[in-house]
């Protein structure tokens, strides 16, 4: 795949294989300088017919994507959004502890929300994403007026469905081409479905080099390939290996905080399986809970599904 005019380039062909007839929103990249000097990045999304609105709908993305995995669901949205890059993911800054848990993540993102927006949003977070959402809401409720966590629950087991993700990072630290990263995509049966959507998000989780080989951008791949061939960079939080500790239980007590309504929803071959949903519907029984036609990354998987349902929660029919 050829470098593109810009990173936004992609969202008319995306909305036309989606059959999205609406026309594509204003893009923009925002970049924020954290506390200790760290860069916090995000995508803003803003409707043709709405120039200047402010996000009314925040994404958070799953351990080892980007903001851009949620472009399509934000073209079947149609409403003004915004989506992070979360430490060590995209173009926001890895941190040096190697520390992606939801609780440590939580107030980078809340300072961007506090930044971007002006109002309280409908939170929306896919697996890492979901269990920083639920941090950011019960840490920081004025921030947040809905939340939706997407097939993940605390406490999940790092050694069922989530081996995936493992065995997904602890490839090469580095590769030759893109093209061998989406070769790797499509075995693992990621990507989207098609060979054009596997590339498109290659190229937004990758970069090149200046020795001409490709990485990951994001952090987990490096610790995953550590945590496989010998440490070479800090140990994750806890001692535990990056996934383990992204799934650790603490984020039971932070959805047991949140005071604003709570959706889960689940893909129906995703990762929670029905003893986490039923888990779920124990410790926090105020909650809707849904079973979804998807896998794990319900955002690639069903958009315009996950696009209408969020309109819907956000109030828009």
């Amino acid at each position: 795949m050829s470098d593109p005019i810009d990173e936004f380039s992609f969202l008319p062909e995306q909305a036309a294989e989606a059959g999205i007839p609406a026309l594509v929103p204003h893009g923009e990249r925002l970049s924020l300088t954290l506390a200790d000097g760290r860069t916090l990045s995000a995508l803003r999304y803003t409707p043709a017919d709405s120039p200047g609105a402010a996000p009314v709908v925040t994404f958070l993305h799953g351990a080892g994507l980007n903001a851009h995995t949620w472009d399509t669901t934000i073209l079947a949205l149609g409403l003004p959004a915004l989506a992070i890059d979360l430490p060590g993911h995209g173009d926001s800054s890895w941190r040096d502890d190697a520390a992606y848990v939801a609780r440590v993540l939580a107030p980078d993102v809340a300072a961007g929300i506090d930044t971007w927006t002006d109002a309280p949003q409908l939170l929306v977070g896919q697996s890492l994403g979901g269990l920083t959402a639920a941090a950011v809401a019960s840490s920081r409720p004025d921030l947040v007026r809905e939340l939706v966590v997407i097939d993940i629950t605390p406490g999940l087991d790092p050694n069922a469905g989530a081996q995936q993700i493992r065995d997904f990072f602890a490839g090469p630290a580095d590769w030759g081409s893109r093209d061998e990263l989406v070769d790797r995509a499509l075995s693992f049966g990621l990507g989207g479905g098609t060979r054009r959507k596997a590339e498109r998000g290659v190229y937004f989780n990758s970069r090149v080099r200046p020795d001409g080989r490709v990485e990951w951008k994001h952090h987990f791949a490096r610790l995953a390939n550590a945590a496989a061939s010998g440490p070479a960079v800090p140990e994750p939080v806890d001692g535990q290996d990056a996934v383990a500790s992204v799934l650790g239980e603490s984020g039971w007590a932070d959805l047991a905080a949140v005071a604003a309504p709570t959706t889960l929803l689940r893909g129906e071959r995703g990762y929670v399986t029905d003893d986490d949903a039923a888990e779920f519907a124990r410790r926090v029984p105020a909650a809707s809970v849904a079973v979804v036609p998807s896998g794990h990354n319900v955002q690639e998987e069903i958009p315009l599904e996950l696009g209408a349902r969020l309109r819907a929660i956000a109030g828009v029919a």
